[in-house]
């Protein structure tokens, strides 16, 4: 199916009056619409080790396993524009309760998400996840997409796709279950980073979604830390030759370094990433 989902605007839900002017479409909190965690970054001492992991709290398993739900955020400040962008990414409807400090950030970036032509590109996958609706499923599903292993949802193996994936089979066992992060870096040797979609050096707070075909990409990046700063020096690689590179980036300028084509492959550098970016390729 072709990706037009991505035209849809996140919705916002004000209580109060007066509803505030030009910054988004005003919907009322549906009892109907599932909830979901504010897309955020929290950081957590390892067992023995004073090393700080950074926790992605994201919600893009949820929506692939359920694109035609209706999803709830509650999002104050800053938050309201991150969240924007994250349901925009995975083109599902949203809507956003925020607050007085969130509104202009929150209408800034549906500005620039209106702003974006319209491209049709489909998501771009090469494993095939087969998801038996279990939570330890939904969280096996939510360490692939924060490592950037590109995946979609299928009923049975697909032989067009480079691997399959399944929780209970002999590659991955349920017994597993309570370690997503050995079975996502599973996933990783057998599918080799040569084959890998999109691969994000220097960063483990920014998650891509990758849309495209043969002749053109898009590539939208979200800072789930954009709380904490920006994401500085981020090296990019998306599988597949793009000879030409277009960049924008929400509330910055954004001008790509040391972008080239080799071993049919494209990479650039990503300066500095605050919150949101949009990066579309052209192979001629």
């Amino acid at each position: 199916m072709i990706f037009l989902l991505a035209a849809l605007l996140p919705c916002l839900v004000w209580e109060k009056n007066p509803a505030p002017a030009q910054t988004a479409e005003i919907c009322a909190p549906a009892a109907n619409r599932i909830k979901v965690p504010t897309p955020s970054t929290t950081f957590h001492a390892q067992v023995a080790s004073a090393t700080r992991a950074p926790w992605v709290i994201a919600n893009g398993w949820q929506f692939l396993r359920q694109p035609d739900a209706q999803f709830y955020y509650d999002a104050p400040g800053p938050a309201a524009a991150l969240a924007a962008a994250e349901a925009f990414s995975y083109g599902v409807h949203a809507a956003i309760r925020t607050d007085e400090q969130g509104l202009a950030p929150l209408g800034n970036m549906l500005a620039l998400l209106k702003s974006l032509p319209d491209n049709n590109l489909r998501p771009m996958a090469n494993i095939g996840f087969l998801d038996d609706g279990s939570p330890e499923s939904g969280e096996f599903m939510n360490l692939l997409l924060r490592r950037n292993l590109l995946f979609k949802i299928v009923k049975s193996p697909d032989a067009k796709l480079d691997i399959n994936v399944a929780l209970g089979t002999p590659d991955y066992p349920r017994a597993e279950a309570a370690n997503p992060n050995l079975l996502a870096e599973k996933v990783r040797a057998h599918l080799t980073d040569e084959k890998r979609l999109l691969r994000i050096y220097g960063s483990e707070v920014v998650v891509g979604r990758l849309l495209g075909n043969r002749d053109a990409a898009r590539l939208l990046l979200i800072n789930y830390g954009a709380a904490r700063g920006a994401v500085s020096g981020m090296r990019i690689r998306v599988l597949g030759a793009y000879s030409q590179q277009h960049a924008v980036q929400f509330d910055a300028p954004l001008d790509l370094r040391d972008a080239g084509t080799q071993d049919g492959a494209t990479e650039f550098t990503v300066p500095e990433l605050k919150t949101f970016a949009v990066i579309d390729l052209v192979s001629h």
